[in-house]
């Protein structure tokens, strides 16, 4: 069978972490630019499929291709590893500082790789900035601006419902990555990560990667946002609240629904020595 019981899986998944945590800053850099340039293009194909069908649900059905990319390629995606390297740190398989380091490296390489797609999918769009009757332009701007803009007007309000609505959606992006452990087969790993991305896509909520993406391509584009506006209203805080939904609605409850002292103590020894005998293993 390719399904994964719950025991075996929280091995998995803190593992997971493990391993993460001791990558080199190449590995994390590299893999996390891949990562925010994937995230950027099911981001655009989500968008254009919304575009021509009239239907939104067709976009957050097709959009999870990207995070299944990433996740079968074993890249970095930062708010999947929000849920599981804290988990790591827990248990004392892992430091703060390796977890604090993973984190920064792969935001800024998430910066890198989705502002390079931004700028790339702008300049063609536009045909370098001489055309902008494609409808993807004015659908860009307008998901940039409305990402931002409410949340001004809102004042302070604004930042306690964009980081509310962060944390309800790495709620589900943290489960779709812990959902991928579930099986050991590509179609059961890709299936079971597909339903709750989806979810996320389909009810409009704040992902801080698909984000790097979206605003800055629509600020290229000509939407009403400044610098300042976009960390202030958005991306500062939906990093803060895609954190605290991986560990509070995800991380924490799905471990203590079934970790045990004993196989805690037991099994990752067992796991971190195959990983240290076996470098290959070295590659989620």
């Amino acid at each position: 069978m390719s399904y994964v019981k719950p025991d075996q899986l929280i091995d998995d998944i803190i593992h997971s972490g493990v391993l993460k945590s001791n990558l080199t800053i190449k590995q994390m850099f590299i893999r996390g630019t891949l990562s925010g340039a994937i995230l950027g293009a099911a981001t655009t194909v989500a968008l254009t499929a919304a575009a021509q069908t009239g239907l939104p649900i067709v976009g957050a059905v097709l959009f999870p291709v990207g995070f299944a990319i990433i996740l079968l390629l074993g890249l970095e995606l930062v708010t999947g590893s929000f849920a599981l390297i804290p988990l790591a740190v827990m248990e004392g398989r892992t430091t703060l500082a390796k977890c604090a380091r993973n984190f920064s490296v792969v935001i800024l390489a998430h910066l890198v790789g989705a502002g390079l797609y931004a700028a790339l999918y702008a300049f063609a769009i536009t045909y370098a900035g001489t055309d902008t009757s494609d409808p993807m332009v004015q659908a860009i701007i307008h998901l940039a601006e409305h990402k931002v803009l409410p949340y001004e007007a809102a004042g302070p309000a604004g930042i306690l419902v964009v980081i509310i609505k962060a944390m309800l959606c790495n709620w589900m992006v943290a489960l779709g990555t812990i959902m991928f452990y579930t099986s050991k087969s590509t179609g059961g790993k890709i299936l079971a990560m597909w339903l709750p991305v989806t979810i996320f896509f389909s009810l409009g909520l704040e992902h801080a990667i698909v984000n790097m993406f979206v605003i800055p391509a629509g600020m290229l584009l000509g939407a009403d946002i400044s610098m300042g506006e976009w960390w202030l209203w958005n991306q500062a805080p939906v990093l803060v609240g895609n954190l605290l939904g991986a560990i509070v609605f995800t991380a924490l409850p799905v471990y203590f629904s079934h970790r045990t002292t004993v196989n805690r103590a037991v099994t990752l020894d067992a796991l971190d020595a195959a990983a240290s005998a076996s470098p290959a293993l070295v590659r989620s």
